[in-house]
């Protein structure tokens, strides 16, 4: 048998794997609140502004940092501190996607906001507690490609709620469709079985008060106040014009005029293998760029990647969708799926460098959320937005609110420093 290249070699490992099951377990229900959430509530006639405030509803991923100590202190009684609290959630997570399924929009909307709500806590605490053991499982050498398998998977699992299950919402009632979801969360389940607990250099916090205390007091103490501050601000904006930018995009395409299916099968697997790709390839390039020439490279095909969605908008509502049309949409979300591709593997990979490995969880979970904050608060303001200015000029700002976290990379991420 002929040996694989050291570079190709890395990918064919157990961590990998371990990787690509952490993200396909994150990734799903993060992308049901996304994805099908709005859909499911477009079809039935919910208004975009109301879809656009059920953004508010992921409001644990922003805040998932209050509680992330009390998952550093504390380990269930079965399985370990990190695997115990993974099965757990994963559990809670199948049967919270099931029961959306019972609710319908135009007589049960109180219902499906608080099983949402709901679910994006138990999701949140999932990503704590994944984050940490990812953390704790890779070295600092394999940070960029472990990250990048886990974002890849991430985006894969998106195919779930985002593709298949808007293809099964035309032929099958949505209870039976939220039911079929759910059922993906059966790998994460499995994984967290079969794995063991990483071993870390260091020990759990002996109280509450110090896994609250000492990541924080870390983080500032290492940085510096200023310099802290510049690199919380710049985890904030990073992502902030491409957040925005997807925010409604399924609504988006409906208001384009292409159906659930077409969006199923061409906008959501046009953007399959380019943000794989990109992940890959970002990955990989990122062990001979470094980090922060990755975070400035990949960041600016993000921020292009913008202007496609603009382009698509001036064209306006197809009457009648034919191959060019279908092609039109492929281009775009293809476009989009590389950038982010490219840049969520450089931020992710910066965010984890960012953190210490006594403290992965409490820092992680903080630097995450920081990073949420746009999908949350500031997307629930896109349906008024769109309404106010439309598609066309909604898109336009959102490639300027992606400026400015390009410009904090001179402070956070020289270009000429490399780091790895």
């Amino acid at each position: 048998m002929i040996p694989l290249p050291p570079w190709l070699a890395v990918l064919f490992t157990r961590k990998m794997l371990i990787c690509v099951f952490t993200g396909f377990a994150s990734g799903l229900p993060l992308y049901l609140l996304l994805n099908l959430l709005p859909a499911w509530l477009r079809t039935e006639g919910i208004s975009l502004k109301a879809i656009g405030l059920f953004a508010l509803i992921q409001f644990p991923y922003t805040w998932k940092f209050l509680w992330s100590p009390f998952l550093d202190r504390y380990a269930l009684p079965w399985l370990g501190r990190r695997r115990g609290w993974m099965f757990v959630t994963q559990v809670g997570l199948l049967v919270l996607i099931a029961a959306l399924g019972a609710f319908a929009p135009q007589t049960g909307l109180q219902g499906i906001v608080v099983i949402a709500a709901l679910l994006a806590f138990v999701s949140a605490t999932q990503d704590i507690v994944l984050d940490a053991y990812r953390r704790e499982l890779l070295s600092d050498i394999e940070l960029g490609l472990g990250n990048s398998v886990h974002v890849n998977a991430y985006r894969i699992a998106g195919l779930v709620p985002g593709s298949l299950s808007l293809i099964l919402a035309d032929h099958l009632p949505w209870d039976q469709v939220f039911a079929i979801t759910a059922l993906f969360m059966l790998p994460g389940m499995a994984m967290t079985l079969l794995i063991t607990e990483p071993a870390i250099n260091g020990s759990q916090p002996k109280t509450l008060r110090a896994a609250v205390v000492e990541p924080f007091r870390e983080f500032i103490q290492r940085a510096g106040v200023r310099e802290a501050t510049m690199l919380l601000a710049f985890i904030f904006l990073y992502k902030l014009g491409d957040s925005m930018c997807t925010a409604l995009a399924t609504p988006f395409y409906l208001d384009m005029g292409f159906t659930k299916s077409e969006i199923g099968l061409v906008a959501k697997h046009a953007g399959l293998w380019p943000a794989v790709i990109g992940g890959l390839v970002g990955g990989l390039w990122m062990v001979k760029l470094g980090i922060n020439r990755a975070l400035w490279l990949f960041g600016v095909v993000q921020l292009v990647s913008i202007f496609g969605f603009a382009w698509l908008a001036w064209i306006g509502h197809n009457e009648v969708v034919g191959a060019a049309q279908l092609a039109q949409l492929a281009l775009v979300i293809g476009f989009e799926a590389l950038g982010v591709g490219l840049g969520t593997v450089a931020f992710v990979a910066f965010i984890a460098r960012a953190t210490n490995p006594l403290y992965t969880a409490t820092q992680y979970a903080l630097f995450s959320s920081l990073a949420a904050v746009p999908r949350t608060f500031v997307n629930a303001t896109t349906g008024w937005l769109v309404d106010g200015m439309g598609w066309f000029t909604f898109f336009l700002l959102c490639a300027i609110l992606a400026v400015p976290g390009m410009v904090l990379l001179l402070r956070v991420a020289p270009w000429h420093v490399r780091q790895t």
